[in-house]
């Protein structure tokens, strides 16, 4: 997959962009706050039809314009596409010219996989950022998954309301039963997605860390879920009904599932080094990658932000030495060089290409 042209008007703080990319590394490189994660922004809005550094739409667009554009030229290993966001009162998607009905739709056209620093705190941080990663990833890839995932956040928010009423208004108690059968379905579909891909990963990611810490670590992926049987996912929420009420929301389902990265068997959020984070997190990210190519036939486009600030100078150019042969997009404060692989470098300033 290779993005080949991106154009942007009235986007962020680009009145107007073109830029031409390539097979290979391309390194947008400049001082901070001149637009360099914008670009990124704009590509993974293209991919997945939202941001993510925000839920406003407005904010995207360049103060004191009305509107806001990404045009993105790409080629597939079975054909050229064009993906094009309008951003108005409401944002609008069109895939070779033809307007989009749902926001779902866009997703599996342009394949990513993301590395922003924020992500290497994914194993710090509470589980839903953990979820969201896995979600992204499969929603890609598989669009009912999100068709899935949707209808359970729905009925979970009725059977919440519901609680809420059972507490303060005395509703029926067993009417919930309602709520829980659907729940059970729908948990169980998706956990059969998610650890479906949980596996993937793990088959892939042990020898990818073995690589990246020349042999001297092995990682383990553990995945935790409420819902990996639909039977004992039935009794879980009527063993903790009464607690739900109490508490007025479901305390147990999918929506909590988790996972956990283990390193030579010690557990690496809460025993792991700053080192071991970075790591584990770029083995995961390896590993996403890897997983897509498997599934589509052909590898996704990296887009690593502000990549150089998480690693030392030894295992960056190790990791772009092992991921030359696929289009990698890379923001940097710093100009990269490497004399072992061809680099399209675009020094960005103010909003502006100046090479």
């Amino acid at each position: 997959m290779l993005i080949k042209k991106i154009k942007l008007k009235n986007f962020r703080n680009y009145k107007e962009l073109n830029l031409d990319l390539k097979k290979g590394i391309n390194v947008l490189y400049g001082d901070n706050a001149q637009g360099k994660t914008n670009i990124i922004e704009s590509i993974y809005i293209a991919a997945i039809g939202k941001s993510f550094r925000t839920n406003k739409d407005n904010e995207l667009i360049k103060f004191g314009e009305k509107f806001s554009e990404i045009d993105i030229d790409l080629s597939k290993i079975d054909r050229d596409c064009n993906i094009k966001v309008e951003l108005q009162e409401k944002k609008d998607i069109y895939l070779n010219g033809i307007k989009l009905k749902k926001l779902s739709e866009i997703l599996g056209n342009l394949n990513i996989v993301i590395f922003t620093p924020e992500h290497i705190n994914i194993l710090k941080n509470g589980p839903s950022y953990r979820r969201r990663f896995i979600d992204i990833m499969i929603g890609q890839l598989r669009p009912n998954y999100i068709y899935l995932l949707n209808n359970y956040n729905k009925i979970l928010e009725q059977r919440n309301n519901y609680l809420k009423q059972i507490k303060f208004e005395k509703k029926e108690e067993k009417t919930i039963e309602i709520w829980d059968e659907n729940l059970v379905e729908y948990g169980h579909k998706i956990f059969l997605y998610r650890n479906e891909f949980f596996e993937k990963l793990k088959n892939k990611i042990n020898k990818i860390h073995f690589d990246i810490t020349e042999n001297k670590e092995e990682i383990k992926l553990v995945y935790f879920s409420d819902c990996n049987n639909k039977e004992n996912f039935s009794k879980i929420l009527v063993q903790n009904r009464k607690n739900d009420i109490l508490k007025g929301f479901t305390n147990k389902g999918i929506h909590r599932d988790d996972f956990m990265i283990y390193i030579n068997n010690v557990l690496v959020n809460i025993y792991g080094s700053q080192g071991q984070h970075r790591t584990a997190i770029l083995s995961l990210k390896k590993a996403e990658l890897e997983v897509v190519k498997e599934e589509i036939g052909e590898y996704p486009v990296l887009l690593l932000d502000d990549f150089m600030s998480e690693l030392d100078e030894k295992r960056t150019n190790r990791f772009l030495e092992n991921i030359n042969d696929i289009q990698v997009i890379i923001t940097s404060t710093n100009k990269i060089n490497n004399e072992k692989i061809n680099i399209n470098s675009n020094n960005i300033i103010k909003g502006s290409i100046n090479n």
